[in-house]
């Protein structure tokens, strides 16, 4: 599906049943320095969370207390027991589960880091940042040329907006759809979601992104979380077609979804 040349030549391999690491091999290109000022190739890179655990966040609330049990409004709470996820307290087969994933759909955000354990790769250009995912082969785009939301019609991935304060880009995400979960347990949110992300390189080899969800329709209070990505130079963005039976079952190993 995806051939010839994306942004900096990305060259999409094809990816193996049997582990999804072996198709990240080929040499990368030099990074890109079009973005006019100092964040020209700040994040720019393929980047991985470290496997085994990128699908249970620790989420916080606004004072940094752990929540054992997220703040569901009766709402909120109606719809997670209605949710048949394939991790957490409520955990079934995927083969019974409702999970998006499970039918290929999109995990949305902030589920593309709660849910999937594919890399990322983030493109940088003038007055926009890409971030390809490898999981679904998922383009989203992160608009830094001063517009507002468009949030014509509510979408899996929502409308992003971005900004820079010093290193850190940070986005703002809104538009949803209600059709995704926040993480792996099947929590729930609805099409008033509103997500904020603070992305920055904490040094060379690693990437933080620091997440924020509010959504008082499910919610009584904000949630954040952290993702930390480790840097990979010599990676490539490989095809992933999740209506593949093969690749999807293999997915589902790695994730620890199958179940017997």
């Amino acid at each position: 599906m995806h051939k010839g040349k994306i942004g900096w030549t990305v060259l999409l391999a094809s990816i193996a049943c049997s582990s999804w690491l072996l198709a990240h091999s080929a040499t990368r290109p030099e990074q890109d320095t079009t973005d006019s000022g100092t964040h020209a190739s700040a994040i720019t890179g393929v980047w991985v969370q470290e496997v085994g655990k990128a699908t249970r966040p620790n989420w916080v609330d606004s004072q940094g207390n752990r929540l054992e049990k997220l703040p569901l409004t009766p709402w909120g709470e109606e719809r997670f027991k209605a949710s048949r996820p394939t991790h957490g307290s409520n955990a079934v087969a995927s083969t019974t589960s409702t999970e998006p994933i499970v039918k290929c759909l999109p995990p949305g955000v902030p589920g593309i880091y709660t849910v999937s354990i594919y890399p990322m790769e983030i493109l940088q250009v003038t007055g926009r940042v890409i971030m390809f995912y490898e999981y679904g082969n998922i383009v989203r785009q992160i608009f830094t040329d001063g517009r507002n939301h468009q949030n014509l019609t509510p979408t899996w991935m929502g409308d992003s907006i971005g900004k820079w304060e010093g290193d850190t880009l940070v986005i703002d995400v809104s538009g949803f759809n209600d059709k995704t979960w926040i993480d792996s347990e099947g929590h729930p949110h609805s099409d008033a979601l509103h997500v904020v992300e603070r992305i920055r390189r904490t040094d060379h080899d690693h990437l933080l992104d620091e997440i924020t969800v509010d959504d008082p329709k499910t919610y009584t209070k904000p949630l954040t979380t952290k993702r930390v990505f480790d840097f990979e130079p010599d990676w490539n963005i490989a095809e992933f077609v999740c209506e593949d039976k093969d690749i999807f079952q293999n997915y589902q190993k790695e994730a620890g979804a199958e179940k017997k």
